[in-house]
């Protein structure tokens, strides 16, 4: 395994971007030094799989393959103000197509805000040379040609995540389409999570044709990483946000409490599996904040021992809702705040706080996914960077009072992403077979009744409170 950070643009409040050229040239990068480390060249791999940040989209010219602006994350909320706009058969209409709520954290009205404030995108739209995608169809496109015959496609998961495709069909929805004035044309194909889209270039940094045969969004790739192949199966993942997701099947549950219906996915001509899921737009970012803007810790792993230096969080309270709240709240007019702060409260009170908070948002989503989905969690699967923290892992389990379970393998987006394109290259025959190689490497069990459960997530509540109305 091979990774990169890159760099997070933030040219206004409540603004987040990526280069899609650095994007393009990291992956490349990761690409060298996972083969490297492998001690194998691309002639030896039988298939590989693509694995994302769902919302975040990018415009660019099919013609020169150059992007026409920067991309636009999933947690920007430039378009909040736009989306008022709608009224409320709009906004009732696209939830009931889509299966999500109206929120600036989807990719439709991102792509309506670079037509009409970007004149390179408006340009290109006129002379028919835009096209739109999520990041793995930017990289699905270069990495089988460009502007010399790159696929043009993405897969359900993400395509569930734009506002954009009726969750029923699996199609671009004319009505939506409509609605956020966004032209066909500029849309990639639809396809399943689990087929054959093209084969890599002999120039590309693999070196040889491989298939490229597995599309996941990030989240849902851990469903399949995490082997949640059954109805009630869940896992959350702990990334720069959190995102947990329960597997309701074939069926569509449409949430009353706040939680998004999506495709959880979808193998080759098999039926569709749904998913029930909750997003937290801040987690380890709150982390990369403590490190960045505040200064507080010079790594990201430095924030374990120092939380370990308070025995709790001295009263301590950080709700990091720096682009609002999401699930179940929703709340966009919510900001970050840190609360019961006194004159013996130190960093490492906050970093204890942080670690909560982390833990806190994910209760709120949990308890909502139980109460939809008719499952009560006896036990979580966990997954993502932040896990490698043993102490926010016994904050978890003490917070949710289940016991919380990683698998050896965290990285398990990219596993998923692995696992369906070695199903569609019949690499691995059945799912079954790819749940038989889930190996746990540590549980941890709360302490019944701890404090963190009770008084602690009451005074969560009257923090989250704070952070609401703050823009008008």
């Amino acid at each position: 395994m091979d990774q990169i950070e890159h760099q997070q643009i933030l040219l206004a409040d409540g603004w987040v971007e990526h280069d899609a050229l650095e994007i393009w040239d990291n992956s490349n990068k990761v690409i060298e030094g996972a083969l490297k480390k492998a001690g194998i060249t691309g002639s030896d791999l039988t298939a590989i799989g693509i694995t994302n940040q769902r919302e975040t989209v990018l415009a660019w010219n099919k013609e020169t393959g150059l992007p026409l602006a920067n991309a636009i994350v999933w947690q920007d909320i430039r378009t909040k103000d736009n989306l008022e706009k709608l009224s409320e058969s709009q906004k009732q209409r696209i939830q009931f197509l889509s299966g999500l709520p109206v929120s600036p954290y989807f990719s439709a009205s991102k792509m309506k805000w670079l037509i009409e404030n970007s004149l390179a995108v408006r340009d290109a739209k006129a002379d028919g040379s835009l096209v739109f995608g999520t990041m793995d169809t930017w990289l699905l496109w270069n990495l089988t040609g460009g502007v010399n015959g790159g696929v043009f496609a993405t897969d359900v998961t993400n395509a569930s995540r734009t506002l954009l495709m009726d969750i029923e069909n699996l199609a671009w929805s004319e009505e939506l389409l409509e609605i956020f004035n966004i032209p066909k044309s500029t849309l990639p194909t639809i396809k399943s999570s689990s087929e054959i889209y093209g084969h890599t270039k002999k120039d590309s940094v693999f070196g040889s044709e491989i298939a490229i045969a597995g599309i996941l969004g990030d989240q849902q790739a851990a469903m399949v990483g995490q082997g949640c192949f059954e109805v009630g199966d869940s896992k959350c993942t702990y990334g720069t946000g959190n995102f947990a997701l329960v597997n309701t099947g074939t069926q569509i549950v449409r949430s009353e409490n706040g939680l998004l219906t999506t495709v959880c996915y979808k193998f080759g001509t098999e039926a569709t599996k749904y998913a029930l899921e909750g997003s937290v737009a801040v987690t380890g970012a709150a982390v990369q904040w403590l490190r960045d803007q505040l200064e507080l810790i010079k790594s990201a792993d430095e924030i374990e021992e120092l939380a370990k230096k308070v025995p709790d969080n001295g009263g301590v309270y950080f709700v990091p809702a720096f682009s609002g709240l999401f699930a179940p709240h929703w709340r966009s007019d919510a900001r970050g705040v840190i609360v019961g702060l006194t004159r013996s409260a130190t960093k490492a009170h906050l970093a204890r706080a942080a670690l909560e908070a982390i833990c806190y948002q994910s209760r709120e989503i949990l308890v909502a996914l139980a109460a939809e989905s008719g499952v009560q969690l006896k036990q979580l699967r966990v997954d993502g960077g932040i896990t490698n923290n043993n102490l926010c892992m016994q904050i978890q389990a003490d917070v949710l009072q289940i016991e919380i379970v990683r698998p050896q393998i965290v990285e398990t987006t990219a596993l998923g992403a692995a696992y369906a394109a070695g199903l569609a290259v019949g690499y691995w025959k059945s799912t079954d077979e790819l749940k038989a190689k889930s190996v746990i490497a540590n549980k941890w069990s709360p302490v019944k009744d701890s404090k963190l459960a009770t008084q602690g997530f009451k005074q969560w509540e009257k923090a989250v409170s704070k952070t609401l109305n703050w823009i008008d």
